[in-house]
C-alpha cells in the first residue's frame, strides 16, 4: 500500500528554499527529485532538504521518476511547456505565480490541463498566510458587519538605489511591470479571498526607481459585488518602520457596519466594534518560513485537497479571476480611467 504522495520539482532559484523546506514538514509527501541546470546550487537544496536525486532534463525526471506531483517553481514563461509535459503525463501540477507573462498564456495553460483531467493549482500563498486565514474567519462570523472597505499599506523598501533587488531578485530589475505583476497580484486574490468578486477597478502606477523598467508605486482601487471596496497603496521604494517589512507586507484595515479589525506589521490583531475599545484578537501565527509559514499552510491545503478530491481555492479557473482583475489594473492606468469586469455569474442565473 502507498503511503506517500511522491513529488518532484523544477527550479532553485530565491524563492524555491520556502517551498522545499515546507515539504519537508508534510509527512505526506516525500519529494525524490529536483530539476536544476545549475547543479551547485541543486546540492545546496538537496542536502538541505534531504532530496536524493538530481535532472538537469525535467522531461526526464518527470518519465523516470513518475511522480504524482511536480511542484514548478520557475520563471513564467517557462510554465506552458513544463505544464503540458506534466499533464501529458498525467502528473498533477503545484505551479509558482506568475502563471505566465499574460493573461491569455494563463488561460492557455488552464484550458490545456484541464483537458487532460489532473489536479491544477497555482501556488498563491498571500491569501494562505495565517493573519489573512484569521481575518477570513472573522469575517464570516459577523463580528464587523457587513463589509465597507478593505484598505491595505504596503512600504516594501527593497527597491531604492542602484543596485536595487540585485541582492537578492536582479530579474526584477528587467521587468516591464513589475508592482502588480509580481506583488500586487497577491493582494488582488487576496482582497477577493476576504470580499468576493471585483466588479471594476481604478489604478495610479509609476516609476520612481530610474534604474528598473517596470512601475515600483501604486495605488488600485478595487470594487466588489458586495459593494465594498478595497484600496492598495504600495511602493517597493520607501521602508516600512517593523524590523521584518515581509513578514506582513504592511498594515490593514477592513471596515464594516459593525466595527473594524486592523492588522500590524507584527502580526497582530484586534477588533474595534463601534463604541467600544480596540481589542487584541488572540490567534497563532509563527515567523518561520516566509510570512507567517505561508507556503507551509498552501502546500499543507493542496495534499489535503488532492487526497480528498475538494477544489483547489486557487486552482487555475479561479485564479484566472485574479489575472482579470490584473490585466484591468494595468488597462485602467494606462487610460487613467475605471475598468469594469464581467463577473461569472453562477449557472441559471
Amino acid at each position: 500500500m502507498k503511503t506517500k504522495l511522491k513529488g518532484v520539482a523544477i527550479g532553485a532559484g530565491y524563492f524555491s528554499k520556502f517551498q522545499y523546506e515546507a515539504w519537508t514538514r508534510i509527512p505526506e509527501v516525500e519529494i525524490t527529485a529536483l530539476c536544476n541546470s545549475n547543479l551547485e546550487r541543486a546540492k545546496n537544496i538537496m542536502t538541505s532538504y534531504g532530496i536524493k536525486n538530481h535532472y538537469t532534463c525535467y522531461k526526464e525526471m518527470i518519465l523516470k521518476e513518475s511522480p504524482d506531483f511536480i511542484d514548478i517553481i520557475t520563471p513564467p514563461e517557462t510554465h506552458f511547456e513544463m505544464c503540458k509535459f506534466a499533464a501529458d503525463q498525467g502528473v498533477h501540477i503545484v505551479c509558482q505565480k506568475p502563471l505566465a507573462p499574460s493573461y491569455e498564456e494563463s488561460k492557455k495553460i488552464v484550458d490545456y490541463v484541464s483537458s487532460k483531467n489532473i489536479r491544477f493549482v497555482i501556488h498563491e500563498n498571500f491569501r494562505f498566510q495565517p493573519w489573512h486565514r484569521e481575518i477570513k474567519k472573522i469575517i464570516e462570523q459577523g463580528e464587523i458587519g457587513d463589509l465597507f472597505s478593505l484598505n491595505f499599506r504596503s512600504r516594501m523598501g527593497d527597491g531604492w538605489g542602484k543596485d536595487a533587488y540585485l541582492s537578492r531578485q536582479p530579474y526584477f530589475r528587467d521587468y516591464k511591470k513589475l508592482l502588480i505583476y509580481e506583488t500586487g497580484v497577491h493582494f488582488i486574490d487576496t482582497f477577493r479571498f476576504h470580499a468576493g468578486e471585483i466588479t471594476s477597478v481604478y489604478a495610479i502606477l509609476k516609476r520612481l526607481n530610474p534604474v528598473i523598467k517596470g512601475e515600483d508605486s501604486g495605488l488600485m482601487i478595487l470594487n466588489f459585488e458586495n459593494s465594498s471596496h478595497a484600496i492598495w497603496d504600495a511602493n517597493r521604494y520607501n521602508e516600512n518602520n517593523f524590523k521584518k517589512q515581509r513578514y506582513t507586507f504592511g498594515e490593514y484595515l477592513i471596515d464594516g457596519s459593525k466595527g473594524t479589525i486592523r492588522l500590524y506589521s507584527d502580526g497582530n490583531l484586534t477588533i474595534q466594534k463601534l463604541g467600544e475599545a480596540e481589542k487584541p484578537h488572540t490567534y497563532k501565527h509563527r515567523d518561520i518560513g516566509f510570512a507567517g509559514d505561508c507556503c507551509y499552510i498552501f502546500q499543507k491545503d493542496f495534499v489535503a485537497n488532492l487526497l480528498s478530491g475538494k477544489p483547489f481555492e486557487t486552482s487555475g479557473e479561479n485564479y484566472l479571476q485574479t489575472l482579470k482583475a490584473q490585466e484591468a489594473v494595468y488597462k485602467s492606468a494606462e487610460i487613467n480611467s475605471p475598468v469594469s469586469l464581467k463577473v461569472k455569474k453562477p449557472y441559471g442565473l
